[in-house]
């Protein structure tokens, strides 16, 4: 009896959480899909950048130099940020706006040859498909209200799973794995191929339906940051004005950050007075070669004006948690062939989705018509005992 309780307890559990957040796990599987291969529809869209060939013994520009030349192209901005592409090493991305304090989506890219300083490019920032599709997936288009109710859609579609597979051990324990039964209504073999989807792709939903949870709280995530850590390592700074007039070389700065940090190459830097570092110093963010430590990164704070190195510390747990799980939700750990993994486990997730959405449905439509014959009954019963 207990365990009949049980299983009753789990299918409340299973069935509301399910309905609550199936439309929008359908949402975020429909526009993740083309979002695996990004880099891959770019290339087809012809919107990949590539530095032109030239001997591999070419030296690098200095970095000073390609900021000069950013600022050239586009002289009534300012450089925010300057990334490295990590596809193409060649490449020096500047993120620029008319402030530094202008909104995180609202700015403008240069792309330069890292040796030759050259402006290759200065694409518009990408309003396409996939702009689309990615805005979709990640907020959908409201901001962080967005983000965090997409968690907690994420935290329903993990009960949802927790919650089927209490049902599954129970139910499945009368027929063989995998069963599905031809030879009976159209409702139990959906049922047994949302079972049979469900638990083949159990592992993979549960990483993409948690990593998804801790991708929604990067805004969070990155206060707590700025909050904490962020705050100690430039407190020194707190009362001074902010740094104006010319800065210190950026060249210098990558320099005393490899210095600080052997074996680690720099992804980011953060220009003064942006979210990740203070009024008064270049966050340069280094990371590791290998492809674990590639997603771990560690900033380095150089002082603006003197070009001295004043903290440099490894970022906290949780941020790290961060870096680790945007790419493993996506699957771009492991090239094209995970990419394609990832894909096929997509599309059978938005079967398990459809087939959940169908089951209810039916499920509902036969207690009506069975409610439906028994009223019919009580009233023959009730006729027939009046006449």
């Amino acid at each position: 009896m207990a365990n009949v309780k049980n299983v009753k307890r789990w299918f409340v559990v299973h069935k509301w959480t399910s309905l609550i957040c199936t439309l929008f796990l359908l949402m975020l599987c429909l526009t993740g899909l083309p979002l695996v291969f990004y880099h891959e529809i770019e290339e087809l869209q012809g919107k990949t950048h590539t530095a032109p060939p030239m001997p591999e013994s070419t030296p690098p520009a200095s970095l000073d130099d390609i900021i000069r030349a950013g600022q050239q192209e586009r002289p009534n901005d300012v450089v925010r940020y300057v990334y490295w592409d990590e596809e193409e090493p060649n490449l020096v991305i500047l993120n620029m706006a008319d402030s530094v304090n202008a909104p995180p989506d609202v700015y403008k890219l240069v792309v330069l040859d890292a040796r030759t300083a050259k402006v290759l490019q200065a694409p518009p920032p990408d309003k396409g498909f996939l702009y689309i599709m990615l805005k979709l997936h990640t907020d959908m288009f409201a901001g962080i209200i967005g983000k965090l109710f997409l968690g907690l859609m994420g935290l329903l579609f993990v009960a949802a799973i927790v919650s089927g597979v209490m049902l599954y051990g129970p139910i499945m324990r009368r027929f063989n794995f995998g069963m599905i039964r031809r030879d009976r209504s159209t409702r139990l073999r959906w049922l047994d191929m949302h079972n049979l989807l469900g638990i083949v792709t159990l592992a993979w939903a549960l990483v993409v339906g948690i990593t998804g949870v801790i991708n929604t709280l990067s805004d969070v995530m990155l206060v707590m940051w700025q909050s904490g850590q962020l705050a100690e390592m430039v407190a020194p700074y707190k009362d001074k004005p902010p740094v104006t007039g010319e800065l210190s070389s950026l060249e210098s700065a990558i320099r005393t950050s490899r210095a600080a940090a052997p074996g680690m190459q720099p992804s980011l830097v953060a220009f003064p007075g942006t979210p990740f570092t203070s009024q008064h110093h270049y966050a340069v963010f280094m990371k590791g070669t290998t492809p674990l430590t590639s997603r771990l990164v560690k900033p380095a704070m150089i002082d603006a004006q003197s070009g001295a190195l004043t903290d440099m510390r490894s970022m906290p747990w949780y941020v790290n948690t961060l870096f680790i799980a945007e790419p493993l939700h996506f699957g771009d750990y492991g090239g094209l062939p995970l990419k394609i993994l990832w894909a096929l486990f997509d599309i059978a997730t938005i079967v398990v989705l459809i087939s959940g959405l169908y089951l209810w449905f039916a499920r509902r439509k036969a207690s009506e018509a069975r409610i439906n014959r028994i009223l019919q009954s009580e009233a023959v019963t009730q006729a027939a005992l009046l006449n």
